[in-house]
């Protein structure tokens, strides 16, 4: 996997920790200080199924322990990218209760919400093996931390997919600055809605975009003026060259208030009886039907834009598609076929947060066994839990 950027390695540094970390913890490391150190392990899990992205934490971690001038053990239980079962130990942390127990509120920090992330992004991507996906979270996230937390589980979450299905998963991201950790100098992108309103229309921000990028290929948004399949045929008409090259790609972010244009509910039907008539007979709720052939970024209205782009010679003009693009959305896009090329997401963050809470127990002190009531489970077992399902 490509190197880590410093950002979240280095912050909160030494010097700024005990204003970050919860009160009663600087407090403790106070009454350690004054009445003995000694050596503790914690054992850190959460309550959910997840995937293991500890890095951020583990470097962190190293990095005080470095400034400190302390030693730090840490013994991961599920290396990275490894799927984690509900309340096992994802890792031992020993050393100096002292100059641990200070640190324990950053360092869950920096591993909970990576896990469940990376959880999320590896079905999504399992789900659909053979589509790209962009990290697209950047503008969710809360804070540019956040932010890098959220890329590199996108990378981990990705990264397994990979090994296990040979799935394509995330390619690239929206950011230079974590565009890293997709193997890539760059953030990938094109154009927002507001060159669109800017322009005045899909084709003229189209031509502005190449004038001012000529060498790059090009996604254009269609969905500006509601004109979706008039104005895809109308940007590739613009653009033969690269429509006929595969350097045109068309991107549809349709809001949930209206269809794309040309569909409705007996079109849809239809759109998804001619390509995949097994998908609507096999929903199971009302949320997987919408997302079939309702308003919005529907598997209908893929197929349909797809059907479209063919019938007027466009074949190789690739689909890209946005819009709430979560595990469950992306299962029913697998279900029926949806010949989406790209999908753009942000909606692999957590959607529960409180899912995202990691959890730090000590286990031993001074090589003793010792925790509290009801969380037995997490003494250590020899032989720790390598072993990938």
């Amino acid at each position: 996997m490509p190197a880590m950027d410093q950002g979240c390695l280095q912050w909160p540094r030494d010097g700024e920790v005990s204003r970050w970390t919860d009160t009663y913890l600087n407090r403790t490391r106070k009454a350690v200080a004054s009445f003995g150190d000694c050596q503790v392990t914690y054992a850190v899990f959460m309550r959910r199924p997840v995937v293991s992205a500890p890095r951020l934490m583990t470097d962190w971690l190293r990095t005080i322990a470095r400034t400190r001038g302390v030693t730090i053990g840490i013994d991961l239980e599920y290396e990275e990218g490894r799927w984690i079962g509900a309340g096992e130990p994802i890792a031992y942390i020993t050393g100096s209760f002292e100059h641990l127990v200070d640190l324990e509120t950053l360092f869950l920090q920096k591993l909970g919400p990576a896990c469940v992330a990376a959880y999320n992004a590896y079905t999504m991507c399992v789900d659909m093996p053979k589509t790209d996906f962009l990290a697209m979270d950047a503008r969710h996230c809360a804070g540019t931390e956040m932010a890098e937390i959220m890329a590199y589980a996108a990378s981990v979450g990705s990264m397994r997919a990979r090994r296990k299905v040979g799935a394509r998963g995330f390619v690239g991201n929206a950011t230079d600055a974590t565009s890293h950790y997709f193997g890539n100098e760059r953030g990938f992108g094109t154009m927002p809605h507001s060159l669109i309103g800017y322009a005045g229309s899909t084709v003229a921000a189209a031509e502005m975009f190449h004038e001012v990028h000529p060498d790059l290929p090009m996604t254009v948004l269609v969905d500006y003026f509601g004109r979706e399949v008039s104005d895809s045929l109308a940007v590739c008409r613009r653009f033969p060259d690269m429509a006929a090259s595969g350097e045109l790609a068309l991107r549809i972010d349709t809001g949930g208030g209206r269809f794309v244009e040309g569909l409705d509910p007996p079109r849809s039907y239809a759109v998804l009886e001619r390509n995949r008539p097994d998908a609507i007979r096999g929903y199971r709720s009302e949320t997987e039907l919408r997302y079939l052939i309702g308003t919005g970024v529907s598997a209908a209205a893929i197929w349909h834009l797809r059907e479209q782009l063919d019938e007027a010679g466009f074949p190789k003009v690739r689909i890209v598609a946005s819009s709430g693009f979560d595990p469950a959305k992306c299962k029913v896009m697998a279900v029926a076929g949806a010949p989406v090329d790209v999908i753009g997401t942000g909606s692999y963050l957590p959607e529960r947060w409180s899912e995202t809470y990691a959890t730090a127990d000590i286990v031993a002190y001074n090589g003793t066994p010792r925790v509290k009531v009801g969380r037995e489970f997490l003494l250590r077992h020899p032989g720790g839990h390598q072993a990938d399902d």
